[in-house]
């Protein structure tokens, strides 16, 4: 290991670097001891693979993101948090980043710019492409860090995330720890290229490989790397060769692994080299060193007195409910006299362009909505309003513009991302329902963003263009749904969505688009997120609906003459319990109708609230109309007797014959 190469630093530096080094290892023993006593539940250990996080958080300013792994607790301690601190998140504790809402190494602090991972593969690699597209439109000279093993290497997100950074010349350093193993699947198994760093050549992004047990040569590499990109913005692939001395985490144990290679890498320590090195050539003495370790476990046993003393967070049902979303006030803005008439896409084209005049850090991401408008044509002519900076066509993805949504909040953004069609939002799913949701209630960072979602049949667009995909999403915490019906009611409800500071997904039925048309006002209003419209009131039967349902049931209402109330929804997420409940007691009788399909669609969770906490002013059971439980076909007359609508007279009728 050849650290005399980098004679560059002094010996204050050295001993700056020394100290971060041995740090997380001492506290990683300390751990491992306190595993073996039943003090903590569970570690992913990183012996062996100090210097790349710790070199590598040297090597950058303090408030530079870096999107850490689990065995990355030299990010950390590099950054300065105290192992009091850590000891407090890795036990669930108030006193931790998340209050107890995750564990381990799933953290962020935005104090400190460290993005908390989840636990799936590759979903961090495109929050660093956000924070550094954010970077770029203020004019920061900055660097965001994202990690990676080498089995992440093989996942879908990683792919993306460099593909658009290398498309937006965006200023990330992609850093692999290729530590030989996936859990226990050694490289052989999981890519045929020489080296990961190879895989620069496809991207058309500069990569290299270092020794990732050499901290000169990782700090060294980081600093150079990350002063180029600051002056010209690209991205970097750096690969850095290490080996993990323990189980993926310690239940794995090592058995998988030739006990041949454990020595052999054994005799590359990080540590134990670099030490013997500075000591050698007396760049450090024995006494610092002795020094240096003794501070470290002051700091060490100070911070486990937290374990005799346990800490019980007091649950609040409360607390955890209100930390779901970012609060906000809502800030009452009533439409003006001033209208004109708009067809369903012109209201949501004029709400979009409002919102981009009134936010100059909204940003537009999505699959040829610049120069071309979109294939729906709603953001034709932004280009020449807004620019290319914010309004920016995507490669054909989704996860990576969703998880870079994710970074541009971080970085002080509002994002509105298109999916082409809603059916594509599958291909982005982790994103939405692991980033995008979870992040402000697992460690404060919210997601400012808006995702658009044309959405819905009635076009004899098949399978895979027609979809009503609302209940994907309905079961995850964190997200708000909207659906409108009208014009008016999109475009006021899309304006509101841009004022939440909570991630947004925002439902556009296709049908309705250039169908139907109504007097909008021309000016900025909006519309409370989580307030139903009652369309009509009468006394007989009570519907209940959302986008083209709406339309459904004024239709039959007008056929049937029914003195019928009609509620529109309009937000599912959080949906209006109040204005539901006050409707179903004002008629006794209720129907719930969607496009989705029935089983499994909202309408059933509605009618099961409506059941259990409004049973006394039934007059009949609640019925419930959706589309047939097959994925909705191509042919014109299947796609009819697919719909929910061709049953809805047949329903009513059983209701009020109830």
């Amino acid at each position: 290991m050849n650290f005399s190469q980098f004679n560059q630093f002094d010996k204050v530096k050295l001993k700056e670097i020394y100290t971060a080094l041995i740090k997380p290892r001492m506290i990683e023993e300390k751990m491992l001891k306190l595993l073996r006593q039943g003090q903590v539940s569970k570690w992913f250990s990183g012996i062996g693979q100090e210097a790349i996080a710790v070199g590598a958080t040297l090597a950058l300013d303090s408030d530079e993101y870096i999107m850490p792994l689990h065995r990355n607790i030299g990010v950390f301690t590099t950054r300065g948090i105290s192992f009091e601190k850590l000891l407090h998140q890795w036990q669930g504790n108030i006193g931790g980043f998340t209050k107890g809402r995750d564990r381990s190494f799933h953290f962020g602090t935005a104090d400190y710019h460290i993005a908390g991972m989840i636990s799936h593969l590759g979903a961090m690699l495109s929050v660093a492409d956000g924070v550094a597209l954010a970077n770029v439109l203020d004019k920061k000279e900055k660097v965001s860090l994202a990690f990676s093993g080498d089995g992440g290497t093989s996942e879908g997100e990683f792919h993306e995330a460099l593909n658009l950074a290398a498309v937006w010349d965006l200023p990330v350093i992609f850093l692999v720890e290729n530590n030989g193993y996936g859990l226990s699947t050694p490289s052989k198994d999981q890519f045929r290229c020489e080296n990961i760093a190879d895989k620069g050549i496809g991207y058309g992004i500069e990569s290299k490989t270092i020794d990732g047990n050499n901290v000169l040569e990782v700090y060294h590499e980081v600093l150079q790397i990350a002063q180029e990109l600051r002056k010209n913005p690209r991205p970097f692939l750096l690969e850095c060769k290490t080996f993990r001395m323990r189980g993926h985490e310690e239940a794995s144990g090592t058995k998988y692994v030739p006990k041949e290679l454990i020595e052999e890498w054994a005799k590359k320590d990080p540590i134990a080299n670099f030490e013997e090195y500075l000591i050698l050539n007396k760049l450090i003495m024995t006494s610092e060193v002795i020094a240096i370790k003794d501070a470290i476990t002051d700091e060490i046993n100070e911070g486990v007195k937290i374990l005799s003393q346990p800490e019980r967070i007091e649950v609040s049902t409360e607390r955890e409910m209100l930390d779901v979303y970012k609060p906000y006030t809502y800030k009452v803005m009533p439409p003006t006299d001033n209208t004109a008439e708009m067809r369903f896409i012109d209201a949501i084209q004029d709400g979009l362009r409002l919102a981009m005049r009134r936010y100059d850090n909204l940003v537009l991401m999505g699959q040829d909505i610049a120069e071309y408008g979109g294939v729906f044509k709603i953001t034709d002519g932004f280009i020449s309003e807004f620019g290319k900076d914010r309004v920016r066509n995507t490669p054909i993805c989704e996860a990576a513009p969703l998880g870079a949504a994710l970074g541009l909040s971080m970085g002080g953004k509002k994002t509105m991302v298109e999916m082409q069609f809603a059916d594509f939002v599958s291909c982005g799913f982790n994103q939405i329902a692991n980033n995008l949701a979870k992040t402000y209630y697992r460690w404060g960072q919210n997601s400012d963003v808006v995702v658009r979602m044309p959405t819905g049949g009635g076009g004899a667009a098949g399978p895979f263009h027609s979809q009503s995909n609302e209940a994907w999403f309905f079961h995850i915490a964190g997200l708000k749904i909207l659906y409108p019906s009208s014009p008016s009611d999109a475009k006021g409800l899309l304006l509101a969505a841009f004022e939440d500071p909570n991630p947004v997904l925002f439902f556009e039925h296709k049908g309705l688009y250039r169908s139907i048309r109504e007097e909008v006002c021309s000016d900025e209003y909006t519309i409370e997120i989580g307030k139903a419209n009652v369309l009509q009131q009468g006394e007989d039967i009570t519907f209940i609906s959302y986008g083209l349902g709406v339309h459904w049931c004024q239709e039959v209402i007008k056929d049937m003459d029914l003195d019928a109330t009609l509620v529109d929804l309009r937000t599912l997420l959080p949906w209006d319990k109040e204005t539901v409940a006050q409707s179903v007691k004002a008629t006794g009788k209720v129907v719930i109708v969607h496009e989705d399909t029935q089983e499994g669609g909202i309408g059933g969770e509605i009618a099961a609230w409506i059941g259990e906490n409004c049973f006394t002013s039934l007059d009949a059971p609640v019925m419930r109309v959706g589309s047939l439980d097959t994925p909705i076909p191509f042919n014109a007359d299947l796609e009819v007797n697919f719909m929910g609508k061709s049953r809805l007279k047949e329903k009513v009728n059983e209701l009020i014959e109830w």
